[in-house]
């Protein structure tokens, strides 16, 4: 009797090792055999987990690929798809840009590769519980007589043939044809542009060099040179952006920072950031155009704002650049509030409103509707807000003219924009009903001369606005500029003070039914 405990001991001890072995085994073979697609770098990417130590990104045919050490065991390497772009030097500009500012992409990856690892821990604990479950299901009496099987001829040839099952899955003796990428030799950059200084940042990035990437060195130092541009100019501009003397708030104030047509400019992230600390911003209001096409491409645009701002309160609307609905459904899955035709809690406590720029459909649409032209779309909108039971204190969207029949109506304290890459306003609407409500037209957050800011500094002057709101409603405004030679401008706070319709007005007539906010 005393060796029955020791046996069972021995028998749970092996289950044990036989369970985690299983699941160890599967759950990194499940690891390293999956990939995950996401849109790095502009680019529609396949992610792979390797245990070779490297961070490696294979940017194609034209260019040449980099890696770096990880510090550890684990690497990842990114395989670079589909993009778009016009030509070889302007992608290679687009690289040095978003290098510049690295760290949503960053996250991204590292999200991805985080995904892959629980799904196959989750995998391999199913197959781990294997042996566990065979062990109950078979009982005494046939795990008996599985042992005693295996002591026969019968029962060792099966043995041998459940041990090469693995090996005939795995087929290590496989291989695959030498190809370009195979032949290619790592050296570290600053080898490879000798003669060129290169980025402290840069320390440890190995190219892979091939007679084809060798005369890809001129273009390789062009983009370096955009690198340490981009973010000199905006390590600067940001460290100069926390030093600003803003208006601060009072205790019972809100502040909102106001950014619009980014265009794709992720570099005015940080700064727009360092503004709103300096001026004690709580929320985050975007009035569109974010990217330059609304494609999947600009996706990195969207993870650097998100990032700048996650951790405020954030209200958007799309603009017209940002066709389609892929900008708002990616926004809204970071848990931004995409306004979309309904009042709900903003700034300060008092209601918002906003919806997309009609124009970023292609077809002027509103709610059911579509064919609509923009005044159409904007009488439509004033029905819906001054059909609100309480008077909306803001009005989001991109073209402040949007909002212009809400305002004319007396039915919204603010109306703010941005589309036309000039700064306006803050100009006082009286309305027909004798309220009193002001439009604001943000410049260009981006400093964009065009559809799109990419670029080693703004095209053209970079503006955001900080609204202030007592009561939740909003009482001044003031504009922070960067200069295109790194210096900031400072508009004065600028009180307003809009006033609902008097007692004695007769009501603002309204039609229309309320739509869906989205989050």
């Amino acid at each position: 009797m005393a060796g029955f405990p020791v046996r069972r001991a021995l028998v749970a001890l092996a289950l044990t090792l036989s369970c985690v072995g299983v699941g160890f085994t599967a759950g990194l073979a499940f690891f390293l055999g999956d990939t995950r697609t996401v849109v790095v770098a502009s680019h529609d990417a396949v992610v792979r987990p390797t245990l070779d130590g490297y961070v490696s990104l294979r940017t194609g045919p034209l260019l040449p690929d980099f890696r770096r050490a990880s510090g550890g065991p684990l690497g990842v390497d990114v395989l670079l798809g589909k993009t778009q772009v016009d030509s070889v030097e302007e992608l290679a500009a687009r690289y040095a840009f978003i290098a510049s500012e690295p760290d949503a992409q960053i996250a991204k990856v590292r999200g991805a590769v985080v995904s892959m690892g629980v799904s196959a821990a989750v995998r391999g604990v199913g197959l781990g519980l294997v042996p566990l479950a065979v062990w109950w299901l078979l009982g005494p009496h046939r795990r008996g007589e599985l042992f005693r099987g295996l002591g026969t001829r019968r029962g060792a040839v099966g043995g041998v043939l459940l041990l090469t099952v693995p090996i005939l899955l795995w087929q290590p003796w496989s291989s695959d044809e030498e190809t370009q990428e195979s032949v290619g030799v790592w050296e570290p950059l600053d080898a490879f542009m000798a003669g060129f200084p290169v980025p402290a940042e840069a320390a440890g990035i190995e190219i892979r060099t091939t007679a084809t990437t060798v005369q890809t060195q001129r273009l390789m130092q062009s983009a370096v040179d955009t690198y340490d541009k981009s973010k000199d100019f905006y390590d600067q501009a940001a460290v100069a952006a926390g030093e600003l003397e803003l208006r601060e708030p009072t205790d019972d104030e809100t502040v909102a920072l106001l950014v619009s047509d980014r265009h794709d400019n992720i570099g005015m992230d940080r700064v727009a950031r360092a503004i709103g600390d300096a001026a004690g911003a709580s929320v985050v209001l975007d009035a569109g155009d974010d990217t330059s096409t609304g494609e999947p491409w600009e996706a990195f645009s969207l993870d650097s704002l998100n990032r700048a701002f996650d951790d405020l309160e954030r209200f958007a609307v799309a603009g017209n650049h940002d066709h389609g609905t892929f900008v708002t459904r990616y926004l809204a899955d970071l848990g931004w509030t995409m306004l979309d035709g309904e009042a709900v809690q903003g700034p300060g406590g008092g209601p918002i409103f906003g919806i997309d720029d009609p124009r970023s459909s292609g077809l002027g649409s509103w709610r059911d509707e579509s064919g609509l032209s923009f005044s159409e779309v904007g009488e439509r909108l004033a029905d819906a807000v001054c059909e609100e039971d309480e008077r909306v204190t803001t009005l989001l969207v991109h073209d402040a003219n949007l909002g212009r029949g809400a305002l004319e109506r007396g039915c919204v304290d603010l109306v703010v924009g941005g589309h036309t890459h000039v700064q306006s306003g803050p100009d006082e609407v009286i309305g027909d009903n004798g309220a009193v409500g002001y439009t604001w037209t943000n410049g260009t957050t981006g400093g964009a001369a065009y559809a799109i800011a990419v670029g080693s500094k703004p095209r053209r002057d970079a503006e955001v606005s900080l609204i202030t709101y007592r009561d939740g409603r909003p009482v001044g405004i003031q504009w922070v500029r960067l200069r295109t030679d790194g210096r900031f401008l400072l508009g004065d706070y600028t009180e307003i003070t809009p006033a609902p319709a008097p007692a004695d007005a007769h009501p603002t007539t309204a039609r229309g039914l309320p739509g869906q906010g989205r989050r």
